[in-house]
């Protein structure tokens, strides 16, 4: 099937431009939840328990199951006494009490960016406020900052939603956004918001991510000059899925694709430039298989564009740090590891 794809793929492309969005793939949150698994797995040895998928990528997850982690929903599935790697998303105090309980040693790899948000609903909710949460209903990292103060958290996921929602005190209200939103969507609801509760607070600082901000900056980019734009990322990863939304709302043809396997023949019909970028938990293999396939079959070669450049990076939580220091072979798995945990 693949190989019938790739021979149509070939009679449909002629010679289209490709560019390269920069930044895309990995941001500082997924490099160091990752490199956390892979560094309780050579320190405790496997199998190392991961609470929920590590981050929204199936091919990063089942590259982790293969060296040796187990992912699960439950704690109950976890021995006692064992390792539990919290996942970049964040988790509720209600999982890390069940953690506690079973006497499970955390190790959290929630990024630090979600964390913030964490720490500005504990914040809000003793200073006496409604809290109105802008997100997705189910997704992990709205569910884990929900779960901070449960009953006075109220979940915004539209404008309608916005405008109909109701609080007990409306001259009580703070507002915090999940950190994967699409700006411009997340601009209309809090402008609405804000007209209906002219008090409200916010956080210091929004609360959408640096890498979110800047893939949707360089996809605005890609959508100026490209008549395709190709996403490489997960279904279930929410910033893949904006930033395909975003390249549509400015009027480009958008596909968010899991890998080149996913190319449709179709997309590529009459396509003069080709713009392709990655969600923020895509390994970059994909994205030059990718560009790889697009090439062989007469397009490119891929040209870079750049609007920004990234050099972030969050040290490891301080649990696996302080493990790091007293193993014998912290020299060796210092240099291995050396983009996190060279950061201080």
């Amino acid at each position: 099937m693949r190989e019938r794809v790739l021979t149509f793929v070939a009679m449909t492309v002629s010679s289209p431009e490709i560019w390269l969005a920069t930044p895309r793939g990995y941001c500082a949150g997924v490099d160091r939840a990752i490199d956390v698994v892979d560094l309780a797995i050579d320190l405790y040895g496997a199998p190392v328990y991961v609470r929920h998928e590590i981050v929204h990528n199936h091919f990063v997850v089942e590259e982790l199951r293969a060296k040796g982690a187990r992912f699960v929903e439950d704690l109950d599935e976890v021995p006692e006494g064992s390792p539990i790697v919290f996942s970049a998303h964040g988790v509720s105090p209600a999982v890390r009490e069940h953690a506690a309980r079973r006497k499970l040693r955390p190790i959290d790899a929630t990024c630090p960016l979600v964390t913030k948000v964490h720490l500005e609903a504990l914040r809000f909710a003793a200073q006496g406020y409604w809290l109105l949460l802008v997100g997705h209903a189910g997704h992990a990292e709205v569910e884990g900052t929900m779960g901070e103060v449960p009953d006075r958290t109220i979940l915004v996921q539209t404008t309608e939603d916005a405008e109909r929602v109701q609080v007990p005190d409306s001259s009580r209200v703070a507002y915090l956004t999940q950190t994967t939103l699409s700006i411009d969507e997340t601009r209309e609801i809090l402008d609405v918001l804000r007209r209906r509760f002219p008090e409200i607070r916010g956080p210091g600082r929004e609360d959408i991510c640096y890498a979110t901000t800047n893939r949707q900056s360089a996809i605005k980019e890609l959508a100026r000059r490209c008549d395709l734009v190709l996403v490489v990322g997960s279904p279930i990863s929410s910033n893949s899925n904006r930033l395909a939304e975003v390249a549509r709302a400015a009027g480009i043809e958008a596909h968010r694709i899991d890998s080149a396997a996913d190319l449709k023949p179709e997309w590529l019909v009459g396509k003069r430039s080709i713009g392709i970028t990655s969600g923020a938990s895509t390994p970059e293999s994909l994205v030059r298989e990718l560009v790889a396939l697009l090439e062989s079959r007469g397009a490119g070669p891929a040209q870079s564009l750049t609007v920004t450049e990234e050099n972030i990076a969050f040290r490891l939580p301080g649990a696996i740090a302080r493990d790091l220091e007293q193993s014998d072979r912290a020299e060796e798995l210092l240099a291995r590891y050396k983009r996190t945990t060279s950061v201080r």
